[in-house]
């Protein structure tokens, strides 16, 4: 390891230990009970609520994932999927937010997001709490491993030691200050990570433009990149085995401009569909310490992704710009961000740039595995397997089931050549479309049974799976992405078995007219 290596190193300790001893200080107060340690007593102010969601939500795809799709297929890809995104963001935290927040404490003072299912359908046998608690396990599992890759690709590209220790030793690390601190120490340092991701950003953004002679020379050279700079067109690379040929001149290959039709943008769009059903997010709006705290939260929310998602797609433009040749395939692209940085800072500054992906990485393996052992412990352990247990005993069956997700995790992200971007879009197609048409129904239409929540839940879930794994490779319009048939499909299937089932009881109906006025 060189000098400089050495200097990024140090910084990136030096943030590694502040967000340890941000585990330590809430230790005490997160073994007090399981509320405290899965839900921090509901005591988030609104600005840690705002960057604790988002910081979650984004992960280091924002950093490694986008930027890379920008690198290598151009604008388009990129900016569509992230107008979704913003619109998404918008639209959850102006409708569900504070809807939920409300009926969350008024059904049962619900902590989890399967309680709250459990809880707004009054349901005895707890069906539909266990159905929810495995999908989170099983899109969670999924979702941890995309930042383990994440992790292990940043290691491994700064100091060339090999990928799956560097996976290993950063999935280590978010265990140990996930298992000591729960919610509260996990809320606290995504809100120091939010603010580190978009200076991370921000500053690469900056110093590329410079480096790279100004705004009108990057768009000018990126013109001449078939359907690079297209909003309704994509670039396509020419690729051999997967990688990018380069030609005699010594610059790499594209073939014509590919077209972005309706359905591709749909499709594109679609991922702002996905933010109504993820845990990760909804469990923020549960954990704000008053409802009409919201507001102010929302407005810090759809700034900081605003910003960060328009930064995230012009790095990947701009590295495109500076360095043509240097990443040839789809997965090596999602460097693209490490590249920029280790060139235009000084190594301490490099360190703390690269520290915002470790942020971005951090911030959402901790809610992924947390979220999960919850899933786990209070609604599967407690729901169902044991209904006396103590307080005590589910802080330890939380505790040791997040290891147990973390080392699945760790098994999937075994594989260096993972591409972020595609990992992230399966498990987040996963969430939108298993929780995200119910809880849109459960919050907003009286008329919805607790049949209907179930087999909306199954049929969403299920046809991410189908969808992804049987109809896409047939190509044509199959080859839209999965989230948005399986959410419509859901949609279809809560409004028909609940307009077929036997209307709910009065006592529901009488609890979702009184959540309107509720003041908790």
């Amino acid at each position: 390891m060189d000098g400089g290596n050495v200097q990024i190193f140090i910084s990136m300790a030096l943030y590694m230990a502040v967000v340890i001893g941000i585990g330590l200080y809430y230790a005490k107060r997160a073994s007090e009970s399981s509320d405290n340690y899965l839900i921090g007593g509901r005591s988030l102010n609104p600005w840690v609520t705002a960057m604790g969601a988002e910081a979650s939500d984004m992960s280091g795809w924002l950093l490694m994932g986008l930027p890379g799709v920008a690198y290598f297929y151009g604008f388009s890809d990129a900016a569509w999927t992230a107008i979704g995104l913003g619109i998404g963001t918008y639209l959850n935290w102006l409708f569900v937010a504070q809807r939920l927040r409300k009926y969350s404490h008024l059904a049962g003072d619900a902590i989890t997001i399967p309680d709250f299912f459990s809880n707004r359908f009054k349901e005895e046998k707890k069906v539909l709490m266990t159905i929810a608690a495995l999908f989170i396990l099983v899109f969670f599992s999924v979702y941890a491993a995309s930042c383990f890759v994440t992790v292990g690709k940043l290691f491994n590209t700064l100091f060339g030691i090999k990928y799956v220790y560097m996976m290993i030793a950063g999935a280590l690390f978010v265990i140990f200050y996930t298992f000591i601190g729960g919610f509260l120490a996990e809320s606290a340092s995504d809100f120091m990570q939010g603010i580190i991701m978009i200076f991370a950003l921000t500053a690469v953004l900056i110093a590329g433009i410079f480096a790279a002679g100004g705004i009108s020379a990057i768009i000018e050279n990126a013109k001449a990149i078939p359907g690079f700079f297209d909003f309704f067109g994509i670039a396509q690379p020419t690729l051999i085995d997967g990688v990018q040929q380069i030609g005699e001149n010594g610059k790499p290959l594209f073939g014509e401009a590919g077209k972005y039709g309706l359905l591709t943008i749909i499709s594109t769009l679609s991922w702002g569909l996905g933010y109504f059903g993820m845990p990760q997010v909804l469990l923020k709006f549960m954990a704000i310490r008053k409802p009409s705290e919201l507001k102010l939260s929302r407005r810090i929310a759809v700034i900081w992704v605003a910003i960060s998602l328009t930064a995230a797609v012009a790095i990947g433009m701009i590295g495109r710009v500076l360095y043509p040749d240097a990443l040839l395939t789809q997965s090596a692209s999602e460097k693209i961000f490490i590249l920029m940085s280790t060139n235009f800072f000084v190594p301490l500054l490099a360190g703390v740039v690269m520290a915002g992906i470790l942020a971005a990485t951090i911030s959402s393996s901790d809610s992924y595995l947390l979220i999960a052992a919850s899933a786990f412990s209070k609604n599967i352990y407690q729901g169902i397997m044991r209904k006396e247990a103590s307080d005590r005993a589910i802080l330890y069956v939380s505790r040791i089931t997040l290891i147990v997700i973390a080392i699945i995790a760790m098994i999937i992200a075994l594989d260096e050549n993972s591409v972020i971007f595609t990992v992230v879009s399966f498990a987040w197609a996963g969430f939108g479309a298993t929780f995200g048409p119910i809880m849109l129904f459960s919050l907003f239409w009286k008329r919805v049974t607790r049949s209907g929540a179930i087999a909306g839940m199954l049929a969403g879930g299920g046809m991410v799976f189908i969808w992804k794994l049987l109809l896409k490779p047939l190509g044509g319009v199959f080859g839209i992405y999965e989230l948005f048939p399986a959410f419509v499909t859901s949609c279809i299937v809560i409004m028909i078995v609940s307009l077929l089932s036997k209307e709910p009881s009065q006592e529901i109906q009488d609890e979702f007219e009184l959540v309107k006025g509720y003041d908790c």
